[in-house]
C-alpha cells in the first residue's frame, strides 16, 4: 500500500530530473543566490573555464558579508582586502547579466533577508547559494540549502544539482508559547536537547499548533537553524499567512500566473498519512528563555539554570571542559550572574522588522548600561528604511546602540573590526565556536529581546522576570 507524501517529497518529486539507484535524485534548481564572499569566485571559477550562466534572470546577487556597516559606510569593506571580492561581484554581476543589490540599491541586505523580502524565495521554488543558512527560506515552504563553490558553479552553468539520499524528520511543537518565548529559543532548546549533529542526514519539517501559532518571520528564524541541529534543511509547510506574507512581492507571480501559483501552493503539505523516519515533539509552553554558555549552539541552558559539569560519570568530557575554559566559566555558574561586554543585535538570523521591534519595546524609555558596547544590524536597507519610519532607530539611539547599515555585519569576525581580546558578548547570531565573532570572543547566543534586556541590565538577563515584572503588554509593539 503506498503511504502518503510529505511536504519534501512533494518539492523533490516537482523538480525531479532523475532518481540514481543509491536513492539520490538529481534536480532542476529554480533560483540561486550568490553573495561577494563567495559568489564572486563561483562567478570567477566559470567564466575562468569559459562557461556561463544558463538562466542570468534567475540568480540575484547581494553585497552583505563583508560589507562596511558603519553609517554611511566610511570603508567598502571591514574585511582587509575585502574589496577585492566586492569589485569581483560587481563585475561577474554584470558581465553574466546577474541582478546585483549593490550598497547602494535599496533592495540590498543580508542573502537570506531579502530573499523573502524581494519575493525571490516561494512556497515550492528549490533555491541555492554558497552560504550554509540558506535553509531559512524553507519557512516560506522552498526548498532551500547551502551548497559549496563547485556545486555553486554546477547550478550556475546547468541549473540542476545532484540531493540526497535524505531521511526525513517531523518535529512538532505542541502547546502554546508563554509571551517571553521565541522562535530562537525554541531552536535553542531543541538543538541542545538533541545535540548539533542530531538531524544529521535529514531534512527537518516543523509542524505543530506552535509553529502555525507563528508569524512567517519566526519560522524563517526556526529554519535559520536547522543546520546548525545538522539537518540538511528545514521546511514549514505554507498556509494562508505564508500566501499572505508573499503577496505583491516583487520576484513573485505575475497576474497571469499568480492564480495557479496559489492553487500549487495550496497543495505543499504533508499528507496525513505520510510516514518520517524520526518524529520529535516538543511542548514549548514548558520552555524558558534560552542562551549559550559555550562553544556550540548544543552547549545551552534555560538562562536561569546553571552550567553544566564537562564530568560524566567517572570521566571528563573534553570538548565541554574546552568550551568551560574558552567561555571562562566554572561549573554550577548561572548565565544571570555574567557581566557582558557587548550586546550585538543583527544577522540573518534576527534582524528583520519583527525582531528589531521586539527588541525595541524592551529598550523603550531604557539606558544600556555603563561599559557596554551595543551594536544593531538591520539585515536589509528595506527593514532599516521601515524601521526608521517607525521610529525605532530613535529607541535604539535614545538607549545607547549603534545604528548601522545593513549586511551581515559582526555575525563572524573576517578581520578589522573587533570586540576584543575575551570579550563576553550576547549575540542574537546563529554561531558560536571559538573565534567566530573575534579573536578570543565569548559569544553567548539568545533572542534579541534577552541581548536587549542584557545590554539594559549589563548582564545577561532573564526575559522572562523582566516581562512577567516590568514589561509592556506584548513585545510585538512598541
Amino acid at each position: 500500500m503506498n503511504r502518503g507524501r510529505t511536504l519534501f517529497d512533494k518539492l523533490l518529486a516537482a523538480h525531479q530530473i532523475e532518481r540514481f539507484d543509491d536513492g539520490a535524485s538529481l534536480v532542476l534548481i529554480d533560483r540561486i543566490m550568490l553573495h561577494e564572499r563567495t559568489g564572486a569566485i563561483a562567478l570567477a571559477n566559470l567564466t575562468a573555464e569559459n562557461h556561463s550562466v544558463m538562466e542570468p534572470q534567475s540568480v540575484f546577487c547581494t553585497i552583505d558579508h563583508i560589507v562596511d556597516t558603519t553609517p554611511g559606510r566610511i570603508h567598502r569593506s571591514r574585511m582587509p582586502g575585502g574589496e577585492v571580492f566586492i569589485d569581483a561581484l560587481r563585475e561577474q554581476a554584470k558581465s553574466h547579466g546577474l541582478t546585483l543589490f549593490d550598497t547602494d540599491d535599496p533592495r540590498q541586505g543580508i542573502v537570506h533577508v531579502i530573499a523573502p523580502e524581494q519575493g525571490i524565495a516561494l512556497p515550492g521554488l528549490t533555491i541555492v547559494c554558497p552560504d550554509s543558512h540558506t535553509c531559512t527560506l524553507g519557512g516560506l515552504g522552498a526548498l532551500a540549502w547551502g551548497i559549496g563553490s563547485s556545486d555553486c558553479e554546477h547550478a550556475l552553468a546547468a541549473k540542476t544539482l545532484r540531493v540526497g539520499p535524505l531521511q526525513q524528520m517531523r518535529v512538532t511543537l505542541a502547546g502554546t508559547a508563554p509571551p517571553w518565548l521565541t522562535a530562537k529559543d525554541i531552536i535553542i532548546h531543541l538543538i541542545s536537547r538533541h545535540s548539533a549533529v542530531g538531524a544529521r542526514g535529514h531534512v527537518i519539517e516543523f509542524a505543530g499548533p506552535a509553529v502555525r501559532a507563528m508569524e512567517i518571520e519566526e519560522r524563517l528564524t526556526l529554519c535559520n537553524m536547522a543546520i546548525e541541529f545538522g539537518a540538511f534543511t528545514g521546511l514549514v509547510a505554507p498556509d494562508a499567512k505564508t500566501l499572505r506574507y508573499v503577496a505583491g512581492r516583487p520576484y513573485g507571480p505575475g497576474e497571469a500566473t499568480r492564480a495557479a501559483a496559489l492553487a500549487y501552493w495550496q497543495t505543499l503539505v504533508s499528507d496525513g498519512d505520510a510516514v518520517f523516519d524520526r518524529e520529535i515533539s516538543l511542548d514549548v509552553g514548558t520552555l524558558s528563555p534560552a542562551v549559550t554558555w559555550g562553544t556550540s549552539p548544543e552547549h545551552a541552558v534555560p538562562v536561569d539554570r546553571p552550567v553544566p559539569s564537562p564530568e560524566r560519570g567517572a570521566a571528563v568530557d573534553p570538548s565541554l571542559a574546552r568550551a568551560l575554559a574558552y567561555m571562562g566559566l566554572e561549573p554550577g555558574t548561572v548565565l544571570t550572574d555574567l557581566a557582558i561586554d557587548t550586546a550585538f543585535i543583527g544577522s540573518c538570523t534576527n534582524s528583520r522588522l519583527s525582531d528589531l521591534r521586539r527588541a525595541a519595546a524592551v529598550l523603550d524609555g531604557q539606558r544600556v548600561a555603563n561599559g557596554v558596547k551595543a551594536i544593531c544590524v538591520p539585515g536589509s536597507t528595506a527593514v532599516k528604511r521601515a524601521a526608521e519610519a517607525e521610529g525605532i532607530d530613535r529607541i535604539f539611539r535614545d538607549a545607547g546602540f549603534e545604528w548601522r547599515e545593513s549586511g551581515c555585519a559582526m555575525c563572524f569576525y573576517a578581520g578589522g573590526e573587533t570586540f576584543g581580546e575575551r570579550a563576553r558578548v550576547i549575540s542574537s547570531t546563529n554561531r558560536n565556536f571559538e573565534g567566530r565573532q573575534g579573536p578570543g570572543a565569548r559569544t553567548h547566543i539568545a533572542s534579541p529581546e534577552t541581548v536587549a534586556l542584557s545590554a539594559v541590565n549589563g548582564r545577561i538577563s532573564n526575559l522572562a522576570e523582566w516581562q512577567r515584572r516590568d514589561a509592556p503588554s506584548t513585545l510585538e509593539t512598541i
